[in-house]
């Protein structure tokens, strides 16, 4: 069982609990409910809005009602940046999060998007499940928080409204929305395009407006949010692969007890959900998008953009975990 919050109720919630006092209870039952919130921003019917439904329900089956999940999608409590605060204070419990925003607590992170590393989602998993998997596990453990699995945030692409990108060239000039995410703003930087970091949630009307000529998403994405409505030109660059964390508060681990481990089964199953809707949904979408008249794919010269983007990496090299940089690089080649 789940319910959906949104935002007042929520931040509501967070002020009573915080503000009441405490009351020390003599008895206690050896089954008492727990209620936990996970936020994300997805839109209605994208599969990452759908597993974490499953996750919720799951949730429920597997600790026989003793944990109740509410869903809070669409960025109804805040930003990912937002959301990410919330989990590390505790005011929030998980979040299926975006890999640039997390990045800003755990650097390395942004390191599993460089430019044309992953083919696919399958070879960023087989990645994940070893030593550079265990070696984030430790790194997020340090800032407070507990990645339950690496969720799909799929292959991403460019789009724009102002002309037909299949070469490096035609990305020269462009203005580019792209999340909070460093590894992002290299590749399309070292593209020639200049960058804007809107929120996700701001997008369509800032390129219905023209603030930005462009973005880059997963297929899901640009057609949940409808992005292709105010951006026709969408050119197939593939230019990275990015994760969905989906992360708990290490103060939700503590609450939870004996059912932690039925709560991280949950989550897995959910993963696994998501993984797959996601590589059938990107499939769906690219197969409409073909055949819808007012929208114009294209597919690019990826030899050349492989080319133009080989900076990054070596950029990435030099930084303070250069090292783990090259690990994720040789795992992914290995």
């Amino acid at each position: 069982m789940h319910m959906n919050i949104n935002r007042r109720t929520f931040l509501t919630g967070a002020s009573v609990a915080l503000a009441a006092p405490a009351i020390v209870v003599g008895i206690r039952p050896a089954r008492a409910a727990t209620t936990l919130t996970l936020g994300h921003g997805a839109a209605p019917g994208n599969p990452l809005t759908v597993a974490a439904a499953k996750f919720a329900e799951l949730v429920g089956q597997k600790t026989e009602g003793r944990v109740t999940i509410n869903v809070a999608g669409a960025e109804t409590l805040g930003s990912d940046s937002a959301m990410l605060t919330s989990l590390r204070t505790g005011a929030l419990d998980f979040t299926a999060n975006s890999q640039g925003a997390t990045s800003a607590i755990v650097p390395e992170l942004a390191a599993l998007g460089l430019p044309f590393l992953f083919a696919d989602t399958a070879a960023a998993m087989r990645v994940l499940a070893g030593p550079v998997g265990e070696d984030l596990n430790k790194r997020f453990e340090a800032v407070g928080v507990v990645p339950l699995d690496w969720w799909d945030n799929g292959i991403r692409h460019l789009t724009n409204f102002k002309r037909k990108v299949t070469t490096p060239d035609e990305v020269k000039g462009l203005k580019v929305r792209t999340p909070a995410d460093p590894m992002t703003i290299d590749i399309f930087q070292s593209l020639g395009a200049s960058t804007e970091q809107i929120a996700f949630g701001e997008l369509y009307i800032a390129l219905q407006q023209g603030v930005v000529d462009g973005q880059e998403n997963p297929l899901a994405n640009i057609e949940s949010s409808k992005l292709f409505e105010v951006n026709r030109f969408i050119s197939l660059t593939a230019h990275k692969w990015e994760s969905t964390p989906f992360l708990m508060s290490k103060i939700a681990e503590a609450r939870l007890g004996a059912d932690l481990e039925a709560v991280r089964a949950a989550a897995k199953e959910a993963g696994d959900l998501q993984r797959k809707l996601s590589l059938e949904k990107s499939a769906q979408v690219l197969e409409a998008f073909k055949k819808n008249s007012a929208v114009d794919v294209t597919e690019v010269d990826r030899s050349a953009f492989v080319k133009a983007t080989t900076v990054v990496a070596e950029n990435w090299k030099q930084k303070p975990f250069g090292d783990f940089v090259k690990q994720i690089e040789a795992a992914a080649r290995g």
